[in-house]
C-alpha cells in the first residue's frame, strides 16, 4: 500500500483506516489552520509509519501537529496514541471519564483483549470534563462535545471548514456492551445531540464519510431507537 490520503476539504484529510493504514484501525483524520495540524484518533498503532507517511503525502508536515484528539478509549482508536505523543511531541486530549482507561492500558475497557492485543499505556494532557468545550488548531475553534453511551467519555468533535460544518463523531453505531461500560440510555441522548449539531460532513470511525446534511442525519437516525 502506497502513500494514501482524502482530501475532505483543503483543511481536513483521512489519513487512516481502513484502505489507508492498518485493518484494525478505525479512521484517523488530519484537520490543518495556518501551520499547526491536529490528528482525530489514532488507529491500533501497528501502521505508525505508514500513517506518517500518509500525513506527508498531504503537504502537512508532521512537525506541525500539535494536538491528538482523543474521540475515546477504545484501542481501535488509542492504540497508536503513546507512540504518537512521544515521537510527534503532540498534546493527548480524552475526556476525563475515558482518560484512566488510556492512562493505565485497561485491556477490559478499552477492548484491546477483543484483539488479542495490549494498550499501552498513554499520559492524557488534556481532560475534557464539561459537556462541551472549545478548544482550537491554530486560531479556529474545535468544539468537543460529550456524547456518552458507546463508551463513557465519548467525544465528538466539531470544526467549520471551507463554509461547512464538519463533525468528527467516530463511532456513531456504537456498539453497545458491559465491557466497554457502555449505557444504552445515555446513547440514544447523544444521537439526538449529534443531530442538533446540523453537521454537513460526518466523519465517522468505520462506515466513512457522509456529505450533506440529509446524508449525515439520516445515517445517525438509523440508530434512534
Amino acid at each position: 500500500m502506497g502513500p494514501h490520503a482524502l482530501q475532505i476539504t483543503p483543511e481536513v484529510y483521512q489519513v487512516g483506516g481502513i484502505g489507508f493504514t492498518a485493518p484494525e484501525d478505525a479512521a484517523i483524520y488530519l484537520i490543518t489552520v495556518e501551520g499547526e495540524a491536529a490528528l482525530i484518533d489514532s488507529g491500533c498503532g501497528h501502521a505508525r509509519d505508514l500513517l506518517l507517511t500518509n500525513i506527508d503525502s498531504t503537504g502537512v508536515a508532521t512537525s506541525s501537529i500539535r494536538k491528538l484528539f482523543l474521540t475515546h478509549c477504545h484501542f481501535d482508536h488509542t492504540g497508536g496514541a503513546a507512540d504518537l505523543r512521544r515521537q510527534l511531541g503532540c498534546e493527548v486530549i480524552a475526556h476525563k471519564l475515558d482518560a484512566r482507561t488510556i492512562e493505565i492500558g485497561d485491556p477490559t475497557i478499552s477492548a484491546a483483549s477483543w484483539y488479542g492485543d495490549h494498550l499501552t499505556p498513554c499520559p492524557v494532557n488534556l481532560k475534557l470534563g464539561k459537556p462541551r468545550e472549545i478548544l482550537h488548531v491554530g486560531a479556529r475553534p474545535i468544539e468537543a462535545i460529550h456524547i456518552p453511551g458507546h463508551s463513557p467519555g465519548s467525544v465528538a468533535y466539531l470544526v467549520e471548514s471551507n463554509g461547512q460544518r464538519i463533525l468528527f463523531a467516530q463511532d456513531v453505531h456504537g456498539p453497545l456492551h458491559p465491557d466497554l461500560k457502555s449505557n444504552a440510555k445515555d446513547y440514544q441522548a447523544s444521537l439526538r445531540l449529534l443531530l442538533e449539531t446540523n453537521a454537513d460532513v460526518l466523519c465517522e470511525g468505520h462506515y466513512g464519510i457522509f456529505t450533506g446534511k440529509a446524508e449525515v442525519a439520516d445515517f445517525i437516525e438509523r440508530f434512534i431507537a
